[in-house]
């Protein structure tokens, strides 16, 4: 049997025995080098992806399916890397529809500090807040007008709880790779690697990826970067002459509404925005010389600042300057890459999808091995939420059939409608989303908008609890 043939004959025993899932065309080509890990992990994907919220056991309603579970992550042949492949495949189809995607690099931190015997955490945040836990750093792949296509790379590591504190002078003395911000250079090659011929992706960090390195490694690997500058670097045309000084005396090129999300005590707004932009060229930054590294060279640039007039009273006036390889010849130029950049805030909300609708920082499979298996799983689960949640924005008249199995819809529709006699043609993708967030306590009113992801995620785990009990009850209808 080729392995093609061996997929395909996977696939269709878990239709037979699995609910209709999205798990399996997600997940069904996974090759843990035995079908019956192969077959486990497509069936725990498929019980948390039914309780996103839950706690393992929870979701795995019996003993026995919990037990099975417990030794699937437990299991050395089950890595990060094979969990993530079929799903970066799919991810990679996705890609090969568009010309160009956005692959936003981001950082969170994971808090296991209550998990007291959970074994070989490491430490996160200040040495003063005494925090345990772990970093991933993921990128995930988005069109230019915001739909994610899938989590494209993924690193989860613990830091090394007896490493020497090191002084700035020490720390800049490291070469790179000894660096956790070589974390940057790496997602930026598995990018590149990964992304389908005749398409263009551009990388698209905040800014602590402000790493010299990057944009030396992005020209070498000719592939577009968008960073948010944070250091007022040297230019190499005049020494006393600074990237700030120089973009902030080019001329006010236009002007751009942007929209503001709301954080902490600052309410979303709307914000009136001067947009400058000019070339520059970066000095290369000192290195330390022993042992003798090759010389970095001077990299090329387009600089966009984007300074807010007049801002409100007690708000963080908005302030960015985007350095990209990508040229700005023109302002209409320059307003598309502020709108790349703002594609940036949907890595953040991913994260939250993670953390907060997924719960991954409540698992408590004991050591660290077991705890990265469980989170590059519980990703692609969150992306899937997250996907949901913007399908409905950008394909809000495809039928539903595009995000819900037939027992899911009739589920639904039944629940809404109060009526088990169906229409010939399903409903839109965004009724059911609508329908979705409304079991999650979406109100629907005239002027609420689109649904957030918070009560889509609870929404979704009522539709499962309520399809598991209509699947059961129509047995003959759905075998």
């Amino acid at each position: 049997m080729t392995e093609v043939e061996s997929v395909l004959t996977t696939n269709m025993e878990l239709e037979h025995v699995l609910p209709s899932s999205w798990v399996i065309g997600e997940l069904g080509g996974v090759d843990l080098g035995d079908q019956r890990l192969n077959r486990r992990l497509v069936e725990t994907a498929t019980q948390m992806a039914a309780q996103p919220t839950a706690p393992l056991n929870q979701a795995c309603a019996d003993w026995a399916a919990t037990k099975a579970s417990y030794r699937l992550f437990q299991n050395e042949r089950v890595t990060e890397v094979s969990i993530l492949a079929p799903h970066q495949a799919q991810t990679q189809g996705r890609m090969a529809e568009h010309a160009l995607v956005l692959a936003v690099q981001d950082t969170t931190y994971l808090d296991y500090s209550t998990h007291l015997q959970t074994t070989g955490l490491g430490p996160i945040g200040t040495p003063q807040q005494k925090l345990r836990g772990l970093g991933q750093h993921s990128t995930l792949v988005l069109t230019p007008t915001g739909l994610p296509l899938g989590v494209l790379t993924q690193e989860i590591w613990a830091r090394d709880p007896d490493a020497p504190e090191l002084s700035d002078y020490e720390r800049r003395k490291r070469p790179i790779e000894e660096k956790e911000s070589y974390k940057w250079l790496t997602a930026l090659r598995e990018t590149v690697q990964q992304t389908p011929d005749g398409v263009t992706v551009v990388s698209v960090c905040d800014r602590e990826a402000d790493v010299y390195e990057l944009f030396v490694e992005a020209e070498r690997l000719q592939t577009g970067l968008l960073v948010r500058a944070t250091q007022d670097r040297a230019l190499l045309d005049a020494e006393t002459n600074k990237v700030w000084a120089t973009v902030t005396a080019a001329p006010v090129s236009g002007q751009l509404q942007v929209h503001v999300p709301a954080k902490r005590e600052e309410p979303a707004r709307e914000a009136l925005v001067n947009v400058r932009f000019c070339q520059v060229t970066l000095k290369p930054p000192w290195r330390h010389k022993h042992p003798e590294p090759e010389p970095l060279p001077p990299i090329k640039l387009d600089l966009v600042l984007v300074q807010e007039v007049k801002p409100p009273d007690q708000v963080t006036p908005l302030e960015w300057p985007l350095l990209t390889n990508v040229p700005v010849p023109t302002f209409a130029d320059a307003v598309e890459r502020v709108k790349w950049y703002r594609c940036r805030w949907h890595i953040e909300v991913f994260f939250k999808v993670l953390k907060s609708g997924c719960r991954v920082e409540d698992c408590r499979l004991g050591d660290v091995e077991r705890l990265k298996r469980f989170i590059t799983l519980t990703s692609v689960i969150a992306w899937r939420l997250y996907w949901l949640t913007h399908i409905n924005r950008h394909m809000p008249d495809a039928p539903c059939t595009l995000v819900l199995a037939e027992d899911e819809w009739h589920t639904l529709y039944a629940k809404i409608q109060r009526t088990a006699t169906f229409p010939t043609q399903p409903p839109t993708v965004r009724q059911a989303v609508h329908w979705i967030a409304r079991l999650g306590g979406f109100l629907d009113r005239r002027r609420d908008g689109e649904p957030g992801i918070i009560v889509i995620w609870r929404g979704w785990q009522r539709l499962q609890d309520m399809a598991d009990m209509w699947r059961i009850s129509r047995a003959d209808t759905y075998g």
